[in-house]
């Protein structure tokens, strides 16, 4: 588990929580005003693919290297089933307070000196 991966993975579940909360703003207003379009639309575009790259990536963790009981790991699964949310839930609360992220970061990189 990389410093690099980690900062990926939670810009991306941010940008997901962004494209939920915009995505709510456009069905609450009725729409994307036309004059600001493009630039809601590439908005857009980097939430969808921060979500993937969340959904994606919480995943693997989950089932690779997450060692919570079992009962949790479940838990944990349905609840990345709840779109945009779900698997930002996950990275902001077991991802980033995992154990093997926190050893992964303690011990140097091999060759490296200090």
């Amino acid at each position: 588990m990389s410093p690099t991966a980690r900062r990926v993975y939670r810009a991306s579940a941010g940008l997901s929580v962004a494209l939920f909360v915009g995505w709510w703003a456009i069905l609450f207003v009725g729409g994307i005003p036309e004059t600001i379009a493009p630039i809601v639309r590439l908005l857009l575009l980097a939430g969808v693919i921060g979500a993937g790259i969340t959904f994606v990536g919480m995943e693997f963790f989950l089932f690779r290297f997450d060692d919570q009981h079992p009962l949790k790991q479940i838990v944990w699964f349905l609840v990345m089933l709840f779109p945009l949310l779900g698997a930002a839930l996950y990275c902001f609360i077991v991802y980033s307070r995992s154990g093997v992220l926190n050893s992964s970061y303690a011990k140097p990189p091999e060759g490296a000196s200090l």
